[in-house]
């Protein structure tokens, strides 16, 4: 897909580096990601992706935004309280970069929409608040057979990873899941909610621009995916660590003998896609 002259001028510091190129460039442009959620998360997600020009950027969102969201929600502003999530931040990236489409998504990601949804998209950056859709997400897409990064936040910390089971390694097993990192969620009464215990709006900023450069390197084909590896960060210790996680042969969804098919598992409890912070 060939680049016009304002857009050779706008991604300049991309086209001299060698990684990236024109080539690289055109890919951006050709690419397709779905965000869930336009949130803490989603906000930086979807700012880096437009500045950098991936040219179909989806998000899903059925929110408004309110005034408790602006401390971290940085793709919104106080003009736009009241003001549906996806619309603001397709109003954001109107105003960064011109170039860029952006499908709005007004509603709940749920058994009946997720697939149909994330088919249409080549890589997803999951941005949810909730197991219930974190595991939704993950999933469908699995049975899509699209490359998810995640990330997740807590007061002071935060971690990213990058998802694609439907790929093997050089062992030829499966690259891991959610549910091998997570074979079920914790009990309700052990999970922090930001509105409760508060986050730190930058931590959010800075676990937001790891998952957007991990979209971009995967888009790209760049570097150390983090399939397998989640990177945590303690933002009061100043201190990343990486733990490494493989498949699990007993995950329902991928293991040797899975139970998960479709997505009728989670017909019963869809979660909403909202902002993880």
């Amino acid at each position: 897909m060939a680049l016009s002259p304002s857009e050779i001028e706008r991604y300049k510091r991309h086209l001299v580096l060698k990684e990236v190129g024109g080539q690289g460039q055109a890919r951006l442009k050709d690419a397709r990601v779905l965000i869930v959620g336009a949130g803490g998360l989603g906000s930086p997600v979807v700012m880096y992706l437009a500045a950098a020009g991936v040219g179909t950027i989806g998000v899903i969102d059925d929110d408004t935004v309110s005034l408790d969201n602006l401390q971290r929600q940085i793709a919104h502003d106080t003009a736009r309280v009241g003001q549906l999530k996806v619309e603001s931040a397709r109003d954001t990236v109107a105003a960064l970069n011109p170039h860029v489409h952006v499908e709005m998504h007004a509603e709940r990601l749920t058994a009946a929409n997720a697939l149909e949804i994330i088919a249409r998209y080549d890589i997803v950056a999951d941005g949810s608040d909730n197991f219930a859709t974190r595991y939704l997400v993950s999933d469908a897409c699995y049975l899509a057979a699209r490359t998810l990064v995640f990330a997740a936040v807590g007061p002071f910390d935060g971690y990213v990873t990058t998802l694609k089971p439907h790929t093997k390694d050089a062992d030829d097993k499966p690259l891991p899941t959610y549910r091998c990192l997570f074979p079920e969620a914790p009990p309700a009464d052990t999970v922090f909610n930001c509105a409760d215990v508060g986050v730190l709006g930058s931590v959010v900023g800075v676990i937001g621009t790891l998952q957007a450069t991990e979209v971009l390197k995967e888009i790209l084909g760049l570097g150390d995916t983090l399939a397998g590896r989640l990177l945590v960060w303690d933002a009061l210790a100043a201190r990343f660590q990486e733990i490494r996680y493989a498949w699990d042969a007993e995950n329902p969804l991928t293991g040797e003998k899975p139970t998960i098919r479709d997505l009728s598992i989670h017909a019963g409890g869809e979660g909403g896609a909202v902002c993880a912070a």
